[in-house]
């Protein structure tokens, strides 16, 4: 191995395992700590995405719109309810992708879904615990790796090669696989009936369809990564890009009540 890989893959390691270390505290913290982080992360985000979409703006216009969001999450979350938080949300939105020269149905598709998700990890930690983001995380993560390696040893047709040209039937199959264990053994930790292995089957392909929305706009904007924020990883969107859908899809069964059938005493929000 020579030293620059080697340096690279020490660089990965560490940032990895510092994000790890921030989000398990943040997590088991629960409260303001969680939601700052999550906040944070979602202005970085909407940071990746103005520069990606916009790469011409003047330096303060992509910051301006990060922090607006991240602020925007806070404040709207824990001021606001129902209608009128929902509502608040999809101003925002439509504010900020105004402001974008071109490509505003883009800007505001992908605008919502870190928005969105982005309360919708705030609705799971606060209301039903972190257990369920742990659930959330472990489904995200193990289709996540099950996918990479089932499409690197068995291959086969390409899910959708113009847009992500390495994804395979066979590692999104072998996610929904995953997602079917890591729903059954939660059902115990969550007192979940079998409506929690479709449940977690649902959010699994969720998070793979925000994998392959990112890979597209970084396709349409000419970017390898989303920005080089995190030393061996690329950006957050690179790093958070299925857990944002992942979220988004929790936030949407929680709102219509879906949520309830994966537990044995129904439970709303």
């Amino acid at each position: 191995m020579s030293g620059a890989s080697f340096t690279d893959l020490r660089a990965r390691a560490l940032s990895g395992l510092a994000m790890a270390l921030i989000g398990i505290g943040a997590v088991w913290a629960g409260g303001l700590p969680f939601e700052l982080l999550v906040c944070a992360l979602t202005g970085l985000m909407i940071w990746e995405l103005t520069r990606m979409l916009d790469p011409a703006a003047p330096f303060g216009k992509a910051e301006g719109a990060g922090f607006t969001a991240a602020v925007a999450l806070w404040v709207f979350s824990a001021k606001l309810s129902g209608g009128l938080l929902l509502g608040a949300l999809v101003l925002a939105v439509l504010l900020l992708a105004w402001r974008f020269p071109k490509d505003r149905g883009i800007a505001a598709a992908y605008l919502a879904l870190i928005l969105f998700a982005g309360l919708g990890l705030i609705v799971l930690r606060n209301v039903y615990g972190w257990e369920w983001v742990l659930w959330l995380v472990l489904l995200v993560i193990g289709s996540d790796v099950a996918g990479y390696f089932a499409g690197r040893i068995m291959g086969g047709p390409k899910l959708w090669p113009r847009v992500s040209p390495k994804k395979t039937w066979s590692g999104t199959v072998a996610g929904w696989v995953v997602a079917v264990a890591v729903g059954w053994a939660f059902m115990g930790v969550l007192g979940g009936g079998a409506g929690l292995v479709i449940i977690s089957v649902l959010v699994a392909m969720a998070g793979q369809a925000g994998d392959i929305a990112e890979s597209a706009i970084k396709r349409h904007s000419g970017v390898k990564d989303s920005s080089n924020l995190i030393p061996g990883h690329g950006g957050v969107m690179d790093r958070f890009d299925a857990m944002i859908a992942a979220a988004l899809m929790v936030l949407l069964l929680i709102e219509t009540g879906l949520m309830g059938l994966a537990l044995a005493q129904p439970a709303g929000i």
